[in-house]
C-alpha cells in the first residue's frame, strides 16, 4: 500500500518560504514556456504582460510570438527585452511572404518603425544591425536608421543598405557631421562616380582614404589624378593609391615621386613599369631623404647619442623614429621605441628580431606612434615580404584590437 506524504509541520516552513518558493517555482514554469514555440498565442501574451523582464526577453526572443504580442514588447520598460525583439525581428522579415495577412504585415511593421525610434541608442544599433543586408524592409525604416544621430546606429545601414540610392547616399553626405558616416559610405560594395565625388568634396581624409582603399569604388581619372597631387602630405594615402588598379601614367608618377622604396616596388610590380622609370623614382627618392636630413637635422652620430640627445631636447616622438625608419637606422629606432614605450631594449630587439608584423605594430601602438609609421618601420627596417606587410584599416587605423596588441606583446613578457 502506497503511504500518504507526509506534510511538513507548521514549524517546518513560514508563510513567506512557502510563498517564496511558490513565486520561484511560477518563475521557472513562465521561463520554460516563454522559450517554447508551442506555448501557444494566449500563454505568450500573458507572459509578455504579466513575466519577469528575463520572462519577458524570452518571448522577445520567441519566434511562435503573434505579432500583436511583439508590437506589445516594443514598448516595454525593459531596454534588453527591446534589443532582443530587434534581433528577432531581423530574423524574421526575410520569411514575411506577401501571403501574409495586411494586419500581420501592418503590426510587423509598427514593430519595427517603433524600435527604429526607440529612445536607447543600443536598441536601435541592434535593429540596424539586424536589417542591415535586408532588401525586404521599408525604405523609410531604412533612412530613419541612415540618419541616425548616432554612428553606430547609422554606419551598418550607410555600409551595407542595398535599398539606398545614390541620391539618398548624397543627401546624407552632405549633412554628414560624422567622418566615420563617410567613411561607412565610402566602404560600400559599389560605389558610384557620383557618390565617390560627394566623398572627395568633403574632403575628410580618413573617409577619402577608405574610398580609395575600396577597389569597388569608381573614382573618375581626373578625381584620381587630383588625389595624387594632394597625397604627398597625406600618408594615409600612400598606400591605398598605390593599390588602385585604375591610376593613369601621370598619377603614377605623381605617387611615386613622394613614396618610399617598397610602394614604388608595388607601383613598378603593379603597372608594369620599365626599369629606367624605376631607376628615376629611386633616384628621386634618395635625393628627397638627403635633402629632408639636411632640413630635420640627420641622425649621424651613434645610436644612442642621437636618441638621448633627441630625448634631452623633448624631440623624441613621432617625427624623430619616422625620420629613423625612413633611413632605415633599424637601432635608432629600436632604442627610440624602448625609450617611448618604457619598455627594456632587449625585449624591443627579440621583438624586432622574430619578424613579425603584428607584435610590431603592437609595440608601436604602445610607444603611443602612429599605424602609418608602424607600416613604415614594417617596409624599411624589418623589410618584410609585401606578403607579411600588416597594413592600416582603413588606411589609418591600427588593424587589431587592442587586447590582440595586448596579447601579441604578452607573449615577449611586456606588460600593458
Amino acid at each position: 500500500m502506497r503511504r500518504p506524504v507526509r506534510l511538513p509541520a507548521a514549524t517546518d516552513i513560514t508563510r513567506d518560504r512557502a510563498l517564496a518558493l511558490l513565486e520561484a517555482r511560477s518563475q521557472s514554469a513562465h521561463g520554460e514556456l516563454a522559450g517554447r514555440t508551442d506555448a501557444g498565442d494566449d500563454v505568450l501574451r500573458y507572459l509578455a504582460g504579466n513575466g519577469a523582464p528575463a520572462t519577458r526577453r524570452a518571448v522577445a526572443a520567441n519566434v511562435a510570438a503573434p505579432p500583436e504580442v511583439d508590437r506589445h514588447l516594443a514598448d516595454d520598460a525593459d531596454d534588453d527585452v527591446r534589443a532582443e525583439l530587434a534581433r528577432k525581428i531581423g530574423r524574421l522579415m526575410p520569411n514575411l511572404s506577401a501571403e501574409e495577412s495586411a494586419h500581420v504585415r501592418e503590426l510587423t511593421i509598427e514593430t519595427l518603425e517603433r524600435l527604429a525610434r526607440d529612445q536607447v541608442g543600443r536598441v536601435r544599433a541592434v535593429l540596424a544591425e539586424s536589417i542591415k543586408t535586408l532588401d525586404c524592409v521599408p525604405k523609410f525604416i531604412v533612412l530613419t536608421l541612415a540618419r541616425d544621430v548616432e554612428t553606430i546606429v547609422a554606419a551598418p545601414i550607410l555600409e551595407y543598405s542595398p535599398l539606398l540610392s545614390d541620391a539618398d547616399l548624397m543627401e546624407i553626405i552632405a549633412a554628414a557631421k560624422a567622418q566615420e558616416v563617410l567613411a561607412a559610405i565610402a566602404r560600400r560594395k559599389s560605389v558610384s562616380p557620383e557618390v565617390s565625388e560627394a566623398i572627395v568634396g568633403s574632403l575628410d581624409i580618413p573617409a577619402i582614404a577608405a574610398l580609395i582603399a575600396n577597389s569597388n569604388a569608381a573614382i573618375r581619372e581626373k578625381t584620381l589624378d587630383d588625389l595624387a597631387a594632394q597625397a604627398e602630405t597625406i600618408q594615409s594615402w600612400h598606400l591605398p593609391m598605390v593599390l588602385r588598379a585604375d591610376l593613369s601614367k601621370r598619377a603614377i608618377c605623381r605617387i611615386g615621386s613622394f613614396v618610399g622604396s617598397s610602394l614604388i616596388d608595388q607601383l613598378v610590380s603593379r603597372y608594369g613599369l620599365d626599369d629606367e622609370i624605376k631607376l628615376q623614382l629611386n633616384k628621386e627618392l634618395r635625393a628627397r631623404l638627403q635633402e629632408e636630413g639636411k632640413q630635420t637635422g640627420a641622425l649621424t652620430g651613434s645610436a644612442a647619442a642621437d636618441v638621448a640627445a633627441a630625448r634631452a631636447a623633448g624631440k623624441l616622438g613621432e617625427a624623430f623614429v619616422e625620420q629613423a625608419a625612413n633611413l632605415g637606422q633599424r637601432d635608432a629606432v629600436i632604442l627610440a621605441i624602448a625609450a617611448l614605450a618604457q619598455v627594456p631594449e632587449a625585449k624591443v630587439r627579440k621583438i624586432f628580431a622574430a619578424r613579425s608584423a603584428k607584435p610590431v605594430t603592437a609595440l608601436v601602438w604602445h610607444a603611443k606612434l602612429s599605424m602609418r609609421l608602424a607600416f613604415k618601420i614594417q617596409n624599411f627596417v624589418m623589410k618584410l615580404p609585401a606578403g607579411e606587410l600588416l597594413s592600416a584599416r582603413a588606411g589609418v587605423h591600427f588593424p587589431m584590437t587592442e587586447d590582440e596588441m595586448r596579447w601579441h606583446l604578452s607573449y615577449f613578457d611586456v606588460v600593458v
